[in-house]
């Protein structure tokens, strides 16, 4: 890396460090974790080469306070990915485009790779179960119907809690594609608890997004739907793409999460364990890198 690049760097970590202020969240760490931290990460390299990505290549920080990695290999284990799909009554697009982009993962996913599918308005409504089947998936779409008002922070909950969570601690390759614009009317859910419980589980949200409805109105203490699918992509690690691009999207997450994702460990040093941390990682040039935004607490 260049000089000049890493003063900014330095300079960046300094000014996170002295101001970084994170929310408390309620859930404990795991007893006898003898990985310490672990971090899903996305890692490729953009200059072309094959040559393997090593732990000296990356640098970790925690609120700024460099980490020690103990551990950085690929994960070739099977995807377990969630399709939300948004088909409350105002969301700008038609049902059969929906099926579309849905279906578009079924063709996409590679061996042992499974989807599950969650339609959400007032309440989420399971469309199909774990499955790697197209016409599983094409017929099951058939219970379609558009109405009410999107809950999305229930359902991404619900998807977290009672599909991918019973999965764990033995499945770590987990994802959420939101299909739809970010916008939630209703949740009983918090987003930012939504947010915490996705990032303490490393479960990375991906969408497919369309464009706001409200056209970016504003909404008292309420993100705006960008807003939403931003914080909930780039908080994970995940990418947001557009709708009308589904085709492409489905195959590139797929491709991501089969070949570009990595397991990272280590053991943080000097950080608090009372707030969530400020996650930063970075590597060296010809590297390209993504991870989850914050570290949620270890305790209570």
């Amino acid at each position: 890396m260049k000089t000049s690049f890493k003063l900014f760097i330095f300079l960046y970590l300094l000014t996170l460090a002295a101001n970084i202020v994170c929310a408390q969240s309620r859930h404990n760490a795991r007893a006898g974790d003898t990985e310490g931290t672990v971090l899903t990460v996305t890692a490729t390299r953009s200059d072309g080469k094959t040559d393997p990505i090593r732990p000296e290549n990356l640098f970790l920080y925690e609120n700024g306070v460099e980490q020690r990695i103990r551990n950085f290999s690929l994960d070739p284990s099977p995807s377990r990915i969630v399709l939300l799909v948004d088909n409350s009554q105002t969301l700008p697009t038609d049902l059969e485009r929906l099926k579309a982009a849905a279906l578009e993962f079924a063709y996409e996913i590679f061996d042992g790779d499974q989807l599950f599918v969650i339609a959400y308005d007032e309440k989420p409504e399971i469309i199909q179960e774990w499955t790697d089947s197209a016409d599983k998936m094409s017929q099951s779409f058939t219970t379609f119907r558009k109405k009410g008002n999107p809950h999305l922070f229930d359902a991404i909950n619900s998807a977290l809690k009672e599909i991918l969570i019973p999965l764990m601690p033995g499945t770590r390759k987990t994802a959420i594609v939101v299909i739809g614009d970010g916008l939630d009317r209703g949740s009983v859910s918090s987003f930012d608890q939504v947010l915490a419980d996705l990032q303490f589980y490393n479960v990375t949200v991906y969408s497919l997004q369309l464009p706001d409805r409200t056209g970016g109105a504003y909404r008292r203490n309420m993100p705006k739907p960008g807003s939403v699918i931003s914080q909930l992509t780039e908080g994970t690690g995940g990418l947001a793409f557009p709708f009308e691009n589904s085709q492409e999207a489905a195959k590139a997450i797929c491709d991501e999460l089969r070949s570009n994702r990595y397991l990272l460990s280590y053991l943080p040093l000097n950080t608090s364990t009372y707030n969530a941390k400020r996650v930063f990682l970075m590597a060296d040039e010809g590297i390209s890198i993504r991870t989850k935004a914050f570290q949620p607490p270890n305790i209570k």
